[in-house]
């Protein structure tokens, strides 16, 4: 049965049901499938998405603009620059106003707590792009990228090797709400968040998930069905980027690493990837790497999740 989502804000996929999961998920496929078929599908005639870009991006902004034109509604774009947030202009005003004209907003910022008061002070949905703490349509995306692979998610490992940074969190809440397990292997210092762990840990009991958090990359890897990794130093971190590789020289997806993975397993990246950092180009061009399909369908994800909420 359907789960109504209508005027709901996507913070957290923690905050997500696994009803409501897999509703996304077969939403996804649905227009996934429509557009290869060049079949119409405007869900969203003549409604209007607000993206609020606080960082640069590539896919988050060419996916959201192209998922809401194909949708039939229109995307409107606002840059660093472009509006009077959180400099003439408080978040409850901003989050008021923008609520009179605009059908929804995507946000891709620095601090969570901007998303979670677009959220409680408008009355529109609030799509979370990405934060310094979460980043959930990401991981939306790849859990159904790993779906249409495997068939399955349930009982899947997933490792991830690197900083326990928002792409290791949101995996952390996703890996937990599906039923998969995941190893995270992360130096001292760059673990993932406590709460997020607990959160993860609190799922699990009723999924049935087995969370790791390791120091050990190998041991992580050990028997996995997807390997994820992130960039060592993330946006706004550059100035860390020296100290940071010298820390995670061990933490690289080479050749010799994932020979501890089972021989058909996923590599899985959100992008954009510092190719000879954290992982190998021999990896990330390899028939295991599903990299452009994972990118792919941040697309159709996204148009299902708007669809959804708007």
């Amino acid at each position: 049965m359907a789960i109504n989502m209508r005027g709901e804000s996507l913070i957290s996929i923690n905050d997500l049901s696994q009803e409501k999961i897999w509703q996304i998920f077969d939403l996804s496929s649905s227009l996934k499938y429509k557009l290869m078929k060049g079949e119409p599908h405007q869900l969203l005639a003549g409604k209007t998405l607000g993206m609020i870009f606080s960082k640069p991006s590539t896919r988050t902004r060419v996916s959201f603009e192209v998922g809401i034109y194909q949708l039939g509604g229109i995307g409107l774009y606002f840059g660093p620059n472009d509006l009077q947030l959180k400099k003439s202009e408080s978040i409850p005003d901003t989050a008021k106003v923008l609520s009179r004209y605009l059908d929804g907003i995507m946000i891709r910022t620095f601090e969570h707590q901007d998303v979670i008061d677009l959220a409680k002070y408008g009355t529109i949905p609030v799509i979370n792009g990405l934060t310094d703490l979460l980043h959930p349509c990401q991981v939306l995306a790849d859990l159904f990228t790993i779906f249409e692979k495997k068939k399955i998610l349930k009982g899947l490992k997933l490792a991830y090797i690197g900083d326990g940074n928002n792409m290791a969190h949101s995996l952390l809440h996703g890996c937990s709400k599906v039923g998969m397990n995941i190893s995270i292997a992360s130096p001292k210092g760059y673990k993932p968040k406590k709460q997020i762990v607990e959160n993860a840990l609190l799922n699990a009991e009723y999924t049935g998930s087995k969370i790791e958090i390791l120091d050990d990359p190998v041991r992580a890897v050990k028997n996995a069905d997807i390997i994820y990794t992130d960039v060592w130093a993330s946006m706004g971190q550059e100035g860390e980027s020296d100290k940071r590789k010298k820390i995670f020289k061990n933490y690289q997806v080479n050749t010799k690493l994932v020979k501890n993975a089972k021989e058909d397993y996923l590599f899985m990246h959100c992008l954009p990837a510092h190719r000879g950092d954290e992982v190998i180009d021999e990896i990330a061009d390899s028939p295991n790497s599903v990299i452009f399909d994972e990118a792919e369908n941040r697309l159709h994800v996204q148009k299902a999740i708007m669809a959804l909420v708007m």
